[in-house]
């Protein structure tokens, strides 16, 4: 059994990774910044018979990053995998060139610093052999053709696997693995509901790399279980 946190698992693809790791017998602790949201999740997984806890975490603030850190440590003693999930698509993410800085800002402080910040924070006391997981997206890819959607959020998951990489190089002797996961387009309140995608089939990949897949594979990027190039 491994001890697992997820940050933004009050919904969406977070907490449908949430379920099918607590079915898998996991002990499994979900993130978010509303107390009240993470009770909700907390009780429709018990719905089914799957018990999670939560911590809340503002991947936007430093102190309630490192506040989180030291509560996961009191209470739970150990961490086994990591997986940064929380993340931001804004509205009005449409013209990098022209949009609001604050569009830009918001949206690589939620999703680049946040993850960074949280990885530095729960890195002390990940178990080792250990696992961080980021959620990413193709339209981060440098191999792949520009597709002119929100822009601020592509550039920003572009950063995020540049982070991956260095990560995973960093943590290597220290028997940490670090990779990305691109989930797919799917139906959640940020994919839409036109996504090709169902919940399950985006939270699938994130659940195998943190309980299955090969401890020595770091710095890459999957998809559908498979590697993808960056």
């Amino acid at each position: 059994m491994k001890t697992i946190f997820i940050t933004g698992a009050n919904k969406g693809i977070g907490l449908e990774t949430a379920r099918q790791l607590g079915v898998l017998g996991h002990r499994v602790v979900i993130g978010g910044r509303s107390k009240e949201r993470l009770e909700t999740a907390r009780k429709h997984l018990l719905q089914e018979n799957i018990n999670v806890d939560y911590i809340e975490i503002d991947v936007n603030d430093h102190r309630s990053i490192m506040e989180a850190s030291e509560v996961f440590l009191s209470i739970f003693g150990e961490l086994d995998v990591l997986i940064n999930n929380a993340a931001v698509l804004l509205d009005k993410d449409k013209k990098i060139s022209t949009d609001p800085f604050e569009v830009i800002d918001q949206t690589f402080r939620t999703n680049v610093h946040g993850p960074l910040l949280v990885a530095r924070a729960f890195i002390p006391i990940l178990n080792r052999p250990g696992r961080i997981i980021n959620i990413s997206s193709q339209g981060g890819s440098m191999t792949d053709a520009v597709g002119g959607w929100s822009p601020a959020y592509c550039a920003s998951k572009t950063a995020l696997n540049g982070i991956t990489r260095q990560l995973a190089h960093e943590l290597s002797s220290k028997e940490i693995s670090v990779n990305a996961v691109h989930p797919g387009w799917v139906r959640t309140d940020m994919g839409g509901p036109s996504a090709a995608r169902n919940v399950e089939k985006g939270a699938e990949t994130p659940v195998w790399l943190a309980v299955v897949a090969d401890e020595a594979k770091t710095g890459c990027f999957f998809m559908d279980k498979k590697e993808i190039p960056w």
